[in-house]
C-alpha cells in the first residue's frame, strides 16, 4: 500500500556538482527567468519513493486513461497526478521539494499547474534488443565512461527519444525513474548559443537534472543497452505574479485534454493578472491618500503590459478543431561538429557520469 509522501523519508537530496549558466552557454543574461540554464545530475528521491512513484504511473487506469503519443515521442502520460497519483502529486508540491528545485534554479519556483505534474515519457525495448546493442557497443570498443557526455553516439542521434524542442514552460524537472545500470548513451542534448551542441549525461535512477528549458533547444537523446528508459517531467514557472510569465503551450496543446489544459492555464494566468490588478490599485490609493499626482505614463505602461498579457493568453488558446492532435512541429538543428570542448572560446565542465 503506497504511504503518504514524507520528505525525511522520500527526498535524498545531494546538490549537484555544477549548475551551468545561461551566459556560460553564449546566451544572454536577460534570456530568461533566471541566470541558471541546467544543472548537473543530482540525488532528489529515495529508492522508496521512486518504487511509489512506478506503482502510481503503472496503474491501469494511468496507462489507459492518460496515455498520449505524437509525431516526437512514442509513449507519454499526463495529467493523472491529481486522480490517479497522490503520492507523486505531493512529492512535487511539497514545500521541501520546491524548496529544493527553487534554490538550484536561482529562481523561486512552483508547479506550473496539475496537469504538467509528473509528466511520463517511456521508452521500452525487448530484452533482445537490448543485448543487441550492448554487444554492438562492444564490438566498437567505445568507452562511453571516458566520454564525459560530450562525443557522439550514431545510435542515439538518428533516433532520439523526443525530438528537437523547447519547453512550453520556463523550468522543467527532468527526473529517472528507470534503473541505468547497463544504459549507454541517454543524454540530453542542447543547442548552445554559440551554434553548437553540448550533451548532459543522463540521470540515474532517483536522480534529476533542472534546466530552462522554455529557452533553450534540446532533445532527449536515445539509451542503448536498457529494455526501459521511463523519465518524469515537472514544469515550473515562478511563484512570483510580477515576473514576466512567457508560457506557450505550443508543445504541449496536441498532446492533452483541452478542457483540462484550458481550464487550469487560465486559472493560473488569471491569478497572476488578479494579483498584479490588486498591487496595483493598492498603490493607487497609496499615492493619492499621500497627495501625489497620478503618474500617467507609469500607469499606462502598467496597462499595456496587462493587455499584452491577456493577448498572448488568449492567442494560446486555440479552438479545438485548429489543433493538430499528434503533431508537434519539431524544431530543425543544423548539423553540427561536435569537438572536445566547446566551441565558445573557454571552457564549460562537461557533466560526467554519476
Amino acid at each position: 500500500m503506497t504511504s503518504a509522501f514524507d520528505p525525511a523519508k522520500h527526498l535524498a537530496f545531494t546538490p549537484p556538482s555544477q549548475i551551468i549558466k545561461m551566459k556560460d552557454l553564449g546566451f544572454s543574461e536577460t534570456v530568461g527567468v533566471s541566470p541558471v540554464a541546467v544543472s548537473e545530475p543530482f540525488q532528489m528521491f529515495s529508492s522508496e519513493a521512486i518504487q511509489q512513484m512506478r506503482a502510481e504511473i503503472l496503474k491501469p487506469e494511468v496507462m489507459e486513461q492518460c496515455n498520449y503519443r505524437s509525431n516526437i515521442a512514442a509513449c507519454q502520460l499526463r495529467g493523472y497526478s491529481s486522480r490517479y497519483a497522490p503520492f507523486i502529486h505531493d512529492a512535487w508540491t511539497h514545500p521541501d521539494t520546491l524548496a529544493i528545485v527553487s534554490k538550484i534554479a536561482g529562481v523561486d519556483l512552483v508547479p506550473v499547474m496539475n496537469f504538467e505534474i509528473g509528466h511520463i515519457n517511456i521508452s521500452v525495448k525487448t530484452e533482445e534488443q537490448s543485448k543487441s546493442e550492448l554487444a554492438a557497443i562492444a564490438r566498437q570498443k567505445r568507452l562511453f565512461a571516458d566520454d564525459e557526455g560530450i562525443a557522439g553516439c550514431p545510435w542515439e542521434d538518428d533516433r532520439p527519444v523526443v525530438g528537437w524542442h523547447t519547453d512550453s514552460y520556463p523550468f522543467v524537472c527532468v527526473l529517472m525513474l528507470s534503473d541505468c545500470t547497463n544504459m549507454v548513451g541517454g543524454e540530453t542534448a542542447l543547442q548552445t548559443g554559440y551554434g553548437d551542441i553540448l550533451k548532459v549525461r543522463g540521470p540515474q535512477m532517483g536522480c534529476a537534472v533542472v534546466l530552462q528549458g522554455r529557452y533553450i533547444t534540446h532533445q532527449a537523446l536515445r539509451a542503448l543497452g536498457a529494455q526501459e528508459r521511463i523519465t518524469m517531467v515537472t514544469s515550473f514557472r515562478p511563484r512570483s505574479a510580477h515576473i514576466a510569465d512567457d508560457t506557450v503551450l505550443t508543445s504541449v496543446r496536441p498532446i492533452s485534454d483541452l478542457s483540462e489544459l484550458y481550464y487550469e492555464f487560465g486559472e493560473y494566468r488569471m491569478e497572476i493578472l488578479e494579483e498584479r490588478l490588486r498591487a496595483k490599485l493598492k498603490h493607487l490609493r497609496e499615492r493619492r491618500q499621500a497627495g501625489k499626482k497620478l503618474d500617467t505614463k507609469d500607469f499606462k505602461k502598467f496597462l499595456a503590459e496587462q493587455e499584452a498579457f491577456l493577448k498572448h493568453m488568449n492567442n494560446e488558446m486555440l479552438e479545438e478543431e485548429k489543433v493538430a492532435v499528434g503533431y508537434i512541429d519539431e524544431i530543425v538543428v543544423p548539423e553540427v561538429k561536435v569537438g572536445e570542448e566547446l566551441q565558445t572560446g573557454r571552457s564549460v565542465k562537461r557533466a560526467r557520469n554519476e
